[in-house]
């Protein structure tokens, strides 16, 4: 699926269908330039599953769980990670088979971690379409090389 974004309320509201229809055990792997949207994408997404608290970024702490939502949020920023095996020390394992959704940002860096049937959300610029245009490509599975 290829949808474009014209402004932070169009990458929000894509995030917002995506929450609402997001399933337990599923896995989205966000990717994306510094700036693209992958945050704004996130807080759409959280609204969906109903989570009402601020949602930022991870990047110091490499983890967010929230519950309040209609099932559990575990949204990672994995910018930081210098090694896949640091996610073992986040104990990885049990939120992304855990009976929550999983939101990665930055998965195409750990990529021997994520399972092979997570989706990948890849939000890229176009500056000839204008400063705020995105191009967001959802697709289903993952591979060694983060393509499907």
């Amino acid at each position: 699926m290829i949808k474009e974004s014209f402004c932070e309320a169009d990458t929000f509201q894509l995030g917002k269908e995506m929450g609402a229809s997001a399933k337990p055990g599923e896995i989205y792997c966000l990717d994306g330039d510094l700036g693209v949207g992958k945050t704004v994408f996130t807080q759409g997404f959280a609204e969906g599953l109903g989570i009402q608290d601020t949602v930022n970024s991870p990047t110091f702490t490499i983890m967010q769980v929230y519950e309040e939502g209609r099932i559990p949020l575990y949204h990672f920023d994995v910018y930081r990670i210098g090694d896949v095996t640091e996610m073992d020390e986040l104990g990885y394992e049990e939120y992304f088979f855990g009976d929550g959704v999983c939101l990665i940002e930055w998965a195409s860096l750990i990529l021997e971690a994520i399972p092979e049937n997570a989706r990948r959300i890849r939000i890229e610029k176009n500056l000839e379409q204008g400063f705020d245009y995105r191009r967001i490509v959802v697709e289903d599975g993952m591979n060694s090389n983060g393509i499907n």
